[in-house]
């Protein structure tokens, strides 16, 4: 069977209160919908991609298509009236094929996760018909038309709909032909409704979505967005390790825990490695000590990594003025060198950096609020970078490990369970795996037994 994603874009954007349509809104730095072509774009199971939308913005969608590489997009067709003529429109550019699954999905939900799309198109080996939904934590109540309560339903049996909502070609076109050649007026929001409706005895599964696969509907909306893309992470898939051999790769970082792990697992697998760090004559904390590292290196540069920090436990009226200096300097205007001075090498190699947060990022923690302040703007540093840089086609990602067994956290918190750590060399292999990933922006979670 081909999967078809079918975005459905051409809303006119009058709920959101803007005469741009809220799907060309940037959020971010991008467009809203480019999030939302970009999770098709790379999921495995999609084949290609239909765009539906309103043809004034033809060129804004053929332009952001063609800065993306978005490959799979095949084809854009117009939108109709109401979404179920958009919708329609899709079905018809389809119905000539045979084995095509589609699945739509609305241009504004930008959240939408690889397990939900891939979770949809597994139901469709059972079922010709998916809705994706999540449970209710409120109560739903049905009025009269004089705003009295008709009736409560039973919370456990409702569910907030999302999309994608997928199906087989067959089956979905016949919920169409029928409610288009009924006589009744065609009132449905989403597809699954028709289905319900007219095709009475098709069973419709229900995949489990996610409350971060939330719709922008109005500017509120944009708010909560905002933090979504902030907070948002990725994992890594436990891929071979490519061959690096005849790559560079500069750490800074390396004289021990993660940083050394990373050197050594690269340089078994034939890469070239250039090693930094306080104890080797490098200071992150002085820009011209970083522009020698970079000007000692005669080759040209893949990869940067930086894994310095420091961690000082203390509640912030305690430190000293040095120790408040040497937190915020190594742990981010360290980084922020570092990022100065490779730009001119990574436009070269259009390369990678990468830095390293911690889960601390989310929020502050007591006795160590500087760390975890300084961890909080790496994570604002990458997603700056990532869309500063994009013109230079640098990828720059960010990796978020759990709570790792280092020299560093011994210091601090003395003797754990290590079966409830991640080792160092855990570490380094997502990270050398990261390496040969084609995504940027991300911020990336370590987890045990992830």
């Amino acid at each position: 069977m081909k999967n078809v994603a079918v975005i459905l874009a051409a809303g006119s954007g009058k709920r959101f209160g803007s005469e741009t349509p809220k799907q060309y809104i940037r959020l971010g730095g991008k467009k809203i919908i480019e999030y939302t072509i970009a999770e098709f774009e790379k999921n495995r199971l999609i084949d290609e991609i239909c765009l539906v939308i309103n043809f004034d913005y033809k060129e804004d969608i053929q332009a952001l298509i063609d800065e993306n590489g978005f490959a799979k997009v095949t084809k854009i067709i117009s939108g109709g009236e109401e979404r179920y003529d958009s919708s329609y429109n899709a079905i018809k550019a389809y119905e000539s094929e045979d084995d095509v699954n589609l699945i739509f999905h609305d241009g504004v939900r930008p959240f939408v996760s690889q397990e939900i799309i891939n979770n949809s198109i597994k139901a469709l080996e059972q079922y010709n018909a998916v809705d994706v939904a999540i449970e209710s934590a409120d109560t739903i109540i049905k009025i009269d038309a004089h705003d009295t309560i008709d009736s409560i339903p039973k919370r456990a049996e409702l569910r907030r709909g999302q999309t994608p909502q997928a199906f087989k070609l067959t089956t979905i076109k016949q919920a169409h032909d029928i409610a288009r050649s009924s006589s009744e007026k065609i009132e449905f929001t989403d597809d699954c409704g028709m289905v319900v409706k007219y095709i009475p005895d098709e069973k419709v599964y229900v995949v489990n979505g996610e409350s971060a696969n939330i719709k922008i509907t109005h500017k509120e909306d944009l708010l909560l967005a905002e933090k979504l893309l902030q907070l948002k992470t990725s994992t890594i898939e436990d891929d071979d390790i490519l061959e690096f051999k005849d790559k560079t790769v500069v750490i800074f970082g390396a004289s021990s825990g993660i940083g050394k792990d990373i050197a050594e697992l690269l340089k078994q697998n034939g890469c070239r490695v250039f090693e930094f760090s306080r104890s080797l004559g490098c200071d992150v904390r002085k820009y011209q000590s970083v522009q020698e590292a970079f000007q000692s290196i005669d080759a040209q540069i893949d990869y940067v990594i930086n894994t310095t920090g420091v961690l000082e436990k203390s509640p912030l009226h305690e430190y000293t003025q040095e120790q408040i200096d040497e937190i915020i300097d190594t742990n981010f205007k360290g980084s922020v060198n570092i990022a100065r001075a490779s730009l001119a090498y990574l436009q070269k190699s259009h390369g990678m950096l990468l830095f390293f947060t911690s889960s601390s990022y989310t929020r502050g923690r007591a006795n160590y609020s500087l760390y975890s302040a300084s961890k909080a703007a790496i994570v604002n540093l990458t997603q700056a970078l990532d869309e500063e840089w994009s013109e230079f086609d640098i990828r720059i990602n960010c990796i978020n490990p759990a709570r790792t067994l280092t020299p560093m956290r011994v210091k601090n918190f003395g003797y754990e369970d290590e079966d409830t750590l991640l080792s160092s060399s855990e570490v380094a292999k997502k990270t050398i795996q990261l390496l040969g990933k084609n995504i940027s922006g991300q911020i990336i979670d370590i987890k045990r037994g992830v």
